[in-house]
């Protein structure tokens, strides 16, 4: 079993490193930014820009906030304002008419119209298909409008976030083979100037629509080892990067300087249809019983996140039920075990009728908050005479492995709309969703008629008691073990930039949020 290394370990490591390089002179109008994640894939289709978030792309509409303590209003970007309501759960969108993509090419209605289409053609493959799920067509208006129906009567700009491509650029197959992964072309404030597998060069478009960013020229390095990337930005190599919450902790300075972003992103354990024991709605009550998630956040996160008991956050506001959790009670999930028939065997492992309480947890060896959870995870359940088997490995085994294996899984990629955030997550599987979305294939009774229901409603009184519902409704039988709703944890040089305040963050995260999440409105200070 892998275990995490010591703080002090990590410590000491960053400060040899350190030690060992000389720090670069920054540029005065440039940033070098640490990414975990390979760079490439710069196609919304891949999920690449699709929360309205994106230095190359924008949508019809983006977030905006003071603070990460909301979810953010959505104002229009590409969209010269707000959605026109022409009837029942149909909308007229118009565009600005002074825009252009990269390329020198026009922005109109066509554009918007093709990113869509493609969003929803099976030959593309798009992996955000299910984000945008409640729009059943859309048409152009003229040059400078669209046409948008939807099967809900909310308001539709949560699935107008997408970025949108030239019409030119979209390609009948899949979207992972497409010359956009590696030659964007979008509206945002920057263009990609080069690309390695090791670094990506964006620089400011002169031709840009908006104000002109400030920072002329972003490097991001691909770096996928948490510890390096925390030696490159206390060596001075970097000017900002994401680490994990135990890490960011130890490099603090008056150089550096941290934050921890709130974010509707939870860890859960998706367990799995295939095995007898989390087959059994009782051993998932009992599961859900048996875990601490203060104690988990505190010596797992470093106090970093907040429980989650369902993927509905406190953010949501009166549409979360404060009472809809799992409170925490091993006595109480031991009496679930025995009344149910799962009693301890030789081994002190619990069995019913042949099968044992037993199951493999995948996680991704990449990522340590994942492995951390997987290991917690394992521990606190282990004295119920339940064993659990974390082991690290690729997505490509676990993409073909939800069946019969537990996943520590990520989720709130469009936590935007409180209906986008819990569909997909809790409501019995179709044939559009994704692997990701309730694997497991488990729903409480009477649990799909509320999803339906809230996710068609307005917004109002009705549908925040509607999601309270929900929310009881799937305690009383969950589907997974919700963990925690993570904080984005991220280490910045203050190379005196006027910043922008981050905001509630999705299940993406690395450099394109936090700090930098809007760079194109930094500015320098007056005395800088």
């Amino acid at each position: 079993m892998t275990t995490p290394r010591s703080t002090a370990g990590i410590v000491a490591a960053v400060l040899i490193a350190a030690g060992c390089a000389a720090p670069q002179t920054a540029s005065p109008d440039q940033l070098v930014l640490a990414e975990a994640q390979p760079l490439g894939d710069y196609n919304p289709m891949l999920g690449y820009g699709t929360s309205g978030v994106s230095p190359i792309y924008e949508a019809l509409y983006r977030p905006q906030a003071d603070d990460d303590d909301t979810v953010p209003d959505l104002v229009p970007a590409l969209a010269a304002d707000a959605p026109q309501r022409l009837a029942p759960r149909r909308w007229r969108i118009p565009l600005r008419t002074d825009i252009t993509f990269s390329d020198g090419t026009a922005l109109d209605s066509a554009d918007v119209v093709a990113t869509y289409t493609a969003a929803r053609n099976p030959a593309v493959a798009s992996e955000i298909s299910t984000h945008i799920e409640p729009i059943t067509a859309i048409a152009e208006d003229g040059p400078h409008a669209v046409i948008v129906d939807v099967d809900t009567d909310a308001d539709p700009t949560p699935y107008l976030l997408v970025g949108i491509v030239p019409s030119e650029r979209i390609e009948d197959r899949p979207a992972a083979d497409w010359a956009l992964n590696t030659e964007p072309v979008g509206t945002g404030p920057y263009r990609l100037e080069r690309l390695r597998p090791d670094q990506a060069v964006l620089v400011a478009r002169d031709d840009y629509w908006g104000n002109q960013p400030q920072v002329r020229r972003l490097v991001y390095t691909h770096t996928p080892d948490d510890n390096t990337r925390a030696q490159r930005i206390v060596a001075g190599e970097t000017d900002g990067t994401s680490l994990p919450p135990r890490l960011i902790g130890s490099i603090g300075s008056d150089e550096i300087q941290t934050v921890a972003v709130k974010s509707a992103d939870w860890r859960a354990v998706a367990l799995p249809a295939g095995n007898p024991f989390t087959a059994d709605p009782q051993a998932r009550l009992a599961l859900n019983l048996a875990v601490d998630r203060e104690a988990l956040i505190r010596d797992v996160l470093a106090g970093r996140g907040r429980p989650a008991h369902t993927p509905v956050a406190e953010v949501y506001g009166a549409a979360y039920n404060p009472d809809a959790v799992f409170a925490f009670d091993p006595r109480r999930a031991t009496e679930i075990l025995e009344a149910a028939g799962w009693r301890p065997g030789a081994d002190g492992v619990r069995e019913k009728d042949g099968a044992r309480a037993s199951f493999e947890l995948l996680y991704n060896a990449a990522d340590s908050v994942r492995r951390d959870l997987a290991v917690a995870f394992a521990a606190a359940v282990k004295p119920l005479g339940i064993d659990v088997r974390p082991r690290g490995t690729s997505w490509d085994e676990i993409d073909t492995r939800f069946g019969d294996c537990a996943v520590i899984l990520g989720g709130g990629a469009t936590p935007y709309s409180i209906d986008s955030q819990v569909y997909d997550t809790l409501h019995t599987r179709t044939a559009g969703s994704s692997i990701y979305d309730n694997p497991g294939n488990f729903t409480a009774p009477g649990l799909d008629r509320l999803l339906e229901q809230a996710r068609r409603s307005a917004s109002g009184l009705d549908k925040d008691r509607l999601y309270r519902e929900i929310q009881a409704t799937y305690v009383g039988q969950p589907s997974y073990v919700f963990l925690a709703f993570l904080d984005h944890t991220y280490a910045y040089r203050d190379r005196d930039w006027n910043t922008t305040p981050p905001i509630l963050e999705p299940h993406s995260h690395g450099v394109t949020w936090g700090p930098w999440w809007n760079i194109a409105a930094w500015t320098r200070d007056s005395d800088g």
